[in-house]
C-alpha cells in the first residue's frame, strides 16, 4: 500500500480496464477544478502527475480543454488586441483572423493545433497570396498563440518550429531628377499641384502630407510640423497618430515647396468660394473639392497614376517619391543623419539599410574627398 498523498498532492488509483489513473486539483479563471491523467503503469501515470503538479507550482497550468483555435482567436482580438495597437493594425489582424486562419483552422482545438496544420496553412495560402500576405497571417497566429503560451493555456507555441515564407525586399524605385522634373512639370496647374512638390521636397509619407493642416505649416519660417497621419478605415479615412514616436517632427522646406503651398492656399480659397455652405472645414492642406480628408487609395489610382502616364514615367508608387527625395538628399553628399531625422525614421540604420544602393557613390566621393585634402 503505497503512502498516502498530502491534501492538494493529487491521488492515483487503478481503473477498472486495468490502466492507472490521477487526478489532481487546479484553480482557474472559473474556480477550482478536478484534472485527470492516464497511463498503463502506475510509474508511468505517477510520472505524468509529477510533471503537471511541477508545472501547476509554476503557473503552467494548460487548461484550454474543448476551447477551440477560432474561439480562442475572437477572444484575444477582443481581450489582448483591442484598444492595445493602433486601430488599422487591429483592422489588419481581425481581417486575417477571419478570411485565413479562422475558415482553415478554427474548428481544430487550440490544444490540438500541430506544426503540420500550421505548414499545411501557409502552403495552401501560398497558392492565392503573395508571400508577404502569408507573412502577416505567420505574424498574426504567432503573437496569438504566444499570448496563450503565457496565459497557460498550451504547453508551447507551435508556431516557433514553421519557417515563415521568405519575402524579397520591394524594390524601390526612385525618380531620376530629369523624370522629377517631367513629374512636376506634368502637374502644373493641377490643384494637388503642391502635394507632388511636397512629396519630393520634404520625403513625408503619404499619410503624413494628407494629415497636414494649415496650422501645422509656417510659410514666413518655412517649416512644417509633422503631427498626425492619414488612415484608411473600413468606414473610411481617419486622422491619427503617426506612425512611431520619431514620425512626429519639424522639417524645414525649400522655397519651391513654400510658392507651391502659398499656390495652393489661393486655389484652396477658391474652391471654398465655389462650393459656398457645402465646404466641410477641416482645416487640411490637402483635401477634397469640398473640404473632407481625401481618400489614399482614390489619390494613388485616380490622381496620381494617370499624372505618370501623363508625363510619360514608369508607373512607380507614391511612397517612391519618399524614396526620390532621401535619394537625391543622399546623392547630394546630405548626412544621413539628418535625412533619417527628416524621413522621421526611428533609427539611422533604417536609413542606412534602405537606401545601401546610394552608399557606394557617397564612399567615392568620401575617398576622393579625403584623397583631396591629403595631396
Amino acid at each position: 500500500m503505497s503512502k498516502k498523498r498530502g491534501n492538494g498532492e493529487g491521488s492515483i488509483h487503478r481503473r477498472k480496464n486495468g490502466g492507472w489513473c490521477a487526478q489532481y486539483t487546479v484553480y482557474t479563471a472559473k474556480g477550482r477544478k478536478r484534472k485527470s491523467l492516464y497511463g498503463k503503469t502506475r510509474a508511468e501515470v505517477n510520472a505524468k502527475l509529477t510533471r503537471a503538479m511541477s508545472d501547476r507550482d509554476d503557473g503552467l497550468v494548460f487548461d484550454a480543454d474543448n476551447l477551440t483555435l477560432g474561439d480562442y482567436l475572437r477572444r484575444w482580438l477582443e481581450d489582448s488586441v483591442k484598444a492595445t495597437v493602433r486601430d488599422t493594425t487591429y483592422e489588419r489582424y481581425e481581417q486575417i483572423v477571419r478570411k485565413h486562419i479562422g475558415p482553415a483552422l478554427g474548428n481544430l482545438k487550440l490544444k490540438k493545433v500541430a506544426p503540420t496544420h500550421v505548414r499545411g496553412l501557409y502552403k495552401e495560402k501560398l497558392q492565392s497570396l503573395s508571400p508577404r500576405s502569408v507573412q502577416y497571417i505567420h505574424v498574426t497566429l504567432h503573437k496569438a498563440l504566444k499570448q496563450a503560451v503565457t496565459d497557460g493555456l498550451i504547453p508551447r507555441n507551435v508556431t516557433e518550429t514553421v519557417k515563415a515564407p521568405q519575402v524579397r525586399r520591394e524594390e524601390i524605385k526612385p525618380l531620376t531628377l530629369e523624370q522629377v522634373k517631367a513629374l512636376l512639370c506634368a502637374a502644373r496647374g493641377d490643384r494637388l499641384e503642391a502635394l507632388y512638390v511636397l512629396a519630393i521636397h520634404t520625403g513625408l509619407r503619404q499619410g503624413e502630407l494628407l494629415g497636414l493642416r494649415w496650422e501645422d505649416v509656417d510659410l514666413e519660417a518655412r517649416t512644417l510640423q509633422v503631427k498626425r497621419t492619414l488612415i484608411t478605415m473600413k468606414g473610411g479615412p481617419v486622422l491619427s497618430a503617426p506612425k512611431t514616436k520619431g514620425s512626429k517632427r519639424s522639417v524645414k522646406l525649400t522655397q519651391s515647396a513654400v510658392e507651391g503651398l502659398r499656390e495652393h492656399l489661393e486655389r484652396q480659397l477658391e474652391d471654398k468660394d465655389k462650393v459656398s455652405g457645402l465646404w466641410e472645414e477641416n482645416g487640411l492642406v490637402f483635401a477634397s473639392e469640398v473640404g473632407k480628408p481625401l481618400d489614399r487609395r482614390d489619390l494613388t489610382t485616380r490622381r496620381f497614376k494617370p499624372l505618370l502616364e501623363q508625363a510619360r514615367l514608369p508607373q512607380i508608387r507614391f511612397h517612391d517619391l519618399r524614396h526620390t527625395c532621401a535619394t537625391l538628399l543622399l546623392t547630394k553628399n546630405v548626412n544621413p543623419k539628418i535625412v533619417s531625422e527628416m524621413l522621421g525614421h526611428a533609427t539611422i540604420a533604417i536609413t542606412l539599410d534602405t537606401y545601401s544602393h546610394v552608399l557606394p557613390n557617397m564612399q567615392e566621393h568620401a575617398a576622393k574627398a579625403l584623397e583631396d585634402a591629403l595631396s
